[in-house]
């Protein structure tokens, strides 16, 4: 017989499971990344601890382009501790329609699904804090809104535990 402390704990996990992004396929508008990455955009966010506490509040200016079938993003953050960052994504539709990105701070791959409005990214992230370096989970989840602004909202998490969430707005500029 195995212990009621598993079934319970499957059980937990299975109810922890977010949606597929398949649920998001009818919803308007559709979120091309190459249409609304490609010129400039904006973006401002924060991070919480799982407490809510925001630990850190950001800016970013995103360069997008398109070369050779690929989407490149070059993000320049600044922090609301006068720290600042740069990010450059390389990023790739695949034939059948989910998406792969790298990254300098980006373990391995980062793997996309995109269906109707929303773009569901998990990856793993190479984070320092202080001074040591973490390797955590994202799950990154993108709804566009309308053609400029989208929504982004982000899990962090290490060894299945939530660290904290970011919240992130995006603006197209014209």
């Amino acid at each position: 017989m195995k212990p009621k402390w598993m079934l319970s704990a499957c059980a937990l996990l299975l109810g922890c499971a977010g949606p597929d992004v398949q649920h998001y396929r009818n919803e308007q508008p559709v979120f091309d990344p190459v249409r609304y990455f490609s010129g400039k955009t904006e973006g401002w966010g924060m991070f919480q601890k799982r407490s809510g506490e925001v630990v850190k509040r950001f800016h970013v200016q995103i360069a997008g382009r398109s070369e050779q079938g690929r989407l490149i993003l070059d993000e320049h953050f600044v922090y609301s501790d006068g720290s600042t960052q740069q990010r450059v994504w390389t990023l790739s539709r695949q034939p059948d329609g989910s998406w792969r990105g790298t990254a300098g701070d980006v373990v391995g791959e980062a793997v996309g699904q995109l269906a109707g409005n929303a773009l569901h990214w998990r990856y793993t992230l190479r984070l320092p804090v202080d001074d040591n370096v973490y390797d955590v989970q994202m799950d990154d989840w993108m709804y566009l809104q309308d053609d400029t602004t989208l929504i982004n909202r982000t899990s962090m998490s290490k060894l299945g535990f939530e660290l904290g969430q970011v919240t992130l707005f995006f603006r197209k500029l014209q």
